[in-house]
């Protein structure tokens, strides 16, 4: 049993790790939303935006995967349901989407899960990019079985997103989040494209599968514009337009969470959900004391 326990309290040191770098990253760039007629020249000088900086509801959503994570070691979906529910009805106003607006408030109806996630778009299911945002510390949890992550990011995704491009999304960015960790004393230049490529290695066939077959292909000194181009940046809201733009990303900055989050919201689009992504893998590798406190303590306290 102690040897359980000290094995649950590595995943969730690895966990809550991730959850900080996601939830740093979600609010800095949830702050080039409030400042159109200068982002440009802020993301340009790399001007550090004032404080507070408030999270969404990325961090919202991960804090719940944390929590299940802590209490069971494993995504008890209808716990995973009643948590999202329990924290969106604290602070609907926290930026979610409004397929997730949707499924919530449904299920805080008492409709299962299952049925509110599966009604979605016509009976479709959601293909939005809500499971990869909230995932990379479940990711962390399992980097010592790589095989379990993706079972249990697919798990955490299915409570919301019943389209299999939203769960692949999930799966390509726990997967990630596991090699970063597992990559965090080894870091070389090789490193990034070991990253996409052990994604690729797992991600089920479909769109943002391709799209991170686009990412590989990229150079990493490439511009953001032109990464883009190829790739996406979150305008659309799916998890085939915002992964595989996170991955290079993550992929060009592994060891480096500042760079990472200037490269991340300089594509602009989904920014906070962007940088959230890409802040909870990069932290992985590149440690506790990559994120600035000034950072930290301007971000809003966590409540969990």
């Amino acid at each position: 049993m102690s040897g359980l326990l000290a094995n649950h309290e590595e995943r969730m040191y690895r966990a809550k790790l991730s959850l900080a770098g996601l939830s740093v990253g979600d609010a800095f760039g949830e702050m080039f939303f409030s400042m159109p007629d200068k982002v440009d020249w802020v993301i340009r000088s790399r001007s550090v935006p004032s404080p507070t900086w408030h999270y969404t509801d990325d961090t919202e959503m991960a804090i719940s995967v944390v929590r299940v994570l802590e209490e069971h070691g494993t995504i008890q979906q209808d716990e995973l349901a009643k948590r999202f529910v329990d924290r969106y009805w604290q602070n609907p106003g926290r930026g979610y989407g409004g397929t997730a607006h949707g499924i919530l408030q449904a299920i805080g109806k008492r409709t299962p899960w299952q049925i509110a996630a599966s009604s979605a778009f016509g009976g479709m299911g959601s293909m939005g990019n809500g499971g990869a945002m909230r995932v990379a510390p479940l990711g962390a949890y399992f980097a010592d079985d790589v095989s379990r992550a993706i079972d249990e990011a697919r798990k955490s995704a299915e409570v919301t997103h019943a389209h299999p491009e939203g769960q692949a999304g999930a799966i390509a960015v726990a997967v990630a989040a596991a090699f970063a960790w597992n990559e965090r004393e080894k870091v070389s230049d090789q490193s990034g494209t070991r990253l996409i490529e052990c994604v690729l290695d797992h991600t089920p066939v479909g769109e943002t599968r391709q799209g991170i077959e686009k990412a590989y292909g990229l150079a990493r000194d490439l511009s953001v514009e032109t990464a883009i181009g190829h790739l996406g940046n979150g305008s659309r809201v799916i998890s085939q337009d915002t992964v595989p733009f996170c991955l290079w990303c993550a992929a060009r900055h592994l060891n480096d969470y500042v760079g990472a989050m200037w490269t991340t919201v300089s594509g602009l689009g989904d920014r906070d959900t962007n940088c959230a992504i890409v802040g909870g893998i990069v932290v992985l590798a590149a440690g506790e004391r990559s994120i600035p406190s000034e950072w930290l303590c301007a971000r809003e306290r966590l409540v969990f």
